[in-house]
């Protein structure tokens, strides 16, 4: 899915055009053990229930594509009786009436899922009616030719709320708060089937984790059996050994200062694209010749590449291209020693520079006329 297919299904969750029919849940605590589990017709809640879940499945599709969101392809062998992403068809299909099947995907998420504490599995069945578009891209709704039936999912924290003093109005005192079971917002959660090219596409998944380093690999691994890409952490760890063995020696600052620059300079160019900024082996090896990366150094390039990624000890798919958002930070240039940590803005690394003085290597900083020591504004030396 891309940003744009993303966005319409997100849309939908809304108090006005709700799309959701009906919805599961199930309470887990810690030991994983069910405590409780709820079944509704989604439009009996109360109104202000109903807003507490929405804005729980709209987080569930917020966040970077390629980050907090990845798309993930079934294997064909997981589209046959007994694979994973038969069972989710069937489980779709019955639009979450079989009590069996639901048991049967609570038990498959409390097996997979390692969390410490206690969790609530929010399962959703929706129905959109896909309006159709005219050439110059206005909405019919008055045209719907197809029905995109599908699930979302939403595992969420639950954690007992902090203790505090409050005033009781009815005995006019002050006393400790009762403290409750709060439901978090989302940490992982998935979308199937995917909604690509605006249709239901039942080969492939949506899936959400809140934070992008830490997106349960393992459960993704074992609760779906995907070909998925690596992580943006793994992809960050691949891209620095790749420069790191290509360079080897002449690995400066100046010259991996310019891949970095180059690569925020190649997504500011490309935001407003649909889909994530990749770089494939020939992209990589371009992105090093245009950052000053010798020639001769390249000679071996190829098979380094492909060594690397294989080396790699996830369960991944074969593709070995990079999201660029996954490989360089946009918000931020840091240089790092033993002691000190500079941060600086992409667009400024200019005024970064190395240099050796009376034999000592330092890192220089261009300082404007606007100079801070905590928070107190100095006067540079000017000696």
């Amino acid at each position: 899915m891309n940003k744009k297919e993303i966005s319409e299904i997100k849309r939908l969750f809304n108090k006005d055009r709700c799309h959701v029919r009906r919805l599961c849940g199930c309470y887990v605590d810690a030991e994983k053990n069910v405590r409780t589990t709820v079944k509704h017709a989604f439009l009996s809640l109360e109104e202000e229930e109903m807003f507490k879940y929405i804005n729980i499945f709209r987080s569930t599709l917020s966040g970077s594509l390629g980050k907090n969101l990845i798309n993930l392809d079934f294997p064909t062998r997981e589209e046959y009786e007994g694979g994973t992403q038969e069972f989710l068809l069937c489980l779709r299909d019955s639009r979450l009436e079989d009590d069996e099947l639901i048991e049967q995907f609570y038990q498959k998420v409390i097996e997979y899922y390692d969390y410490a504490e206690n969790y609530y599995i929010i399962l959703a069945h929706a129905a959109y009616d896909i309006p159709g578009v005219t050439t110059d891209g206005m909405t019919m709704d008055d045209a719907s030719i197809y029905v995109y039936e599908h699930l979302i999912c939403c595992i969420c924290p639950v954690k007992l709320e902090k203790s505090n003093l409050c005033y009781n109005s009815e005995s006019n005192t002050i006393e400790t708060t009762i403290r409750d079971w709060l439901v978090d917002v989302p940490a992982h959660g998935f979308l199937f089937p995917a909604f690509n090219e605006r249709n239901t596409d039942i080969h492939s998944m949506l899936y959400y984790t809140r934070k992008s380093e830490e997106p349960n690999t393992q459960f993704m691994d074992n609760m779906f059996a995907c070909s998925r890409p690596l992580t943006s952490k793994e992809q960050d760890g691949v891209f620095r050994t790749i420069i790191e063995q290509s360079l080897g020696e002449d690995c400066n600052f100046d010259t991996v200062k310019n891949i970095h620059d180059n690569l925020n300079e190649m997504i500011e160019e490309q935001k407003e694209l649909l889909e994530p900024v990749t770089l494939d082996k020939n992209d990589v090896k371009n992105l090093f010749v245009k950052s000053g990366i010798d020639s001769e150094r390249l000679d071996d390039f190829d098979d380094n590449y492909e060594r690397i990624f294989k080396s790699d000890d996830t369960e991944t798919e074969s593709v070995t291209s990079l999201s660029a958002a996954n490989i360089t930070n946009t918000r931020n240039i840091e240089v790092k020693t033993s002691d000190v940590v500079i941060k600086v803005k992409p667009e400024r690394s200019d005024l970064i520079e190395t240099r050796v003085i009376d034999g000592i290597p330092y890192i220089l900083i261009q300082v404007n006329e606007h100079v801070e020591l905590n928070g107190v504004i100095v006067k540079p030396d000017e000696n």
